[in-house]
């Protein structure tokens, strides 16, 4: 990084919480962010990419491109996978890179960029055996992986809240971390 912003990838999975990402990268620029946005193939069913172009003044990636096409996002300093689900803790923790965004997450952590992650699994899923230890991995691995059962889908009868505000206030470590990787 130089002075130019640092570049954020906002990377949605498939789940309702990702009718908020326009919002969240929003945010992400007015805190000194670049932010990019990335979509599971699935994260296109619950947000517009149309309204995070606009959000982000720059085209929504879904899939890997050609390899003789030029590079249309710049690299990214840093990212935050907001919301992440079952199925995508369970690849990055196995290395597996089978879509875009998937693949440069797994690039980003061996680059040891900073990785915000914020899994959003219904109740039965967060106590599968494998999602304890794929949490577990990625936080060895220097991955900041925000995560309260207790207010998970399903967890108690009330209406679950996504943790945009933690999400956001996560944002300002993510960064310093950015930085200090860069200096």
């Amino acid at each position: 990084m130089s002075e130019a912003k640092p570049v954020l990838y906002v990377i949605g999975c498939g789940g309702r919480p990702a009718a908020q990402l326009p919002g969240f990268t929003r945010h992400a620029a007015a805190t000194g962010w670049d932010p990019c946005a990335i979509l599971t193939p699935d994260a296109v069913k619950f947000t517009s990419p149309a309204d995070l172009e606009a959000a982000t003044g720059r085209p929504v990636r879904t899939a890997y491109k050609r390899p003789e096409d030029p590079d249309i996002l710049p690299p990214a300093d840093a990212f935050a996978v907001t919301p992440a689900t079952f199925n995508t803790v369970n690849k990055l923790a196995a290395g597996i890179s089978d879509n875009l965004a998937t693949g440069l997450l797994n690039e980003g952590i061996g680059l040891a960029r900073p990785v915000l992650v914020v899994p959003w699994p219904s109740i039965q899923l967060y106590r599968h055996p494998a999602f304890s230890r794929s949490i577990a991995l990625l936080r060895e691995w220097g991955v900041t992986v925000l995560l309260d059962p207790e207010r998970l889908p399903q967890a108690t009868p009330e209406p679950a809240v996504f943790p945009w505000a933690q999400a956001r206030d996560a944002l300002a470590g993510l960064r310093a971390r950015a930085r200090r990787q860069d200096g």
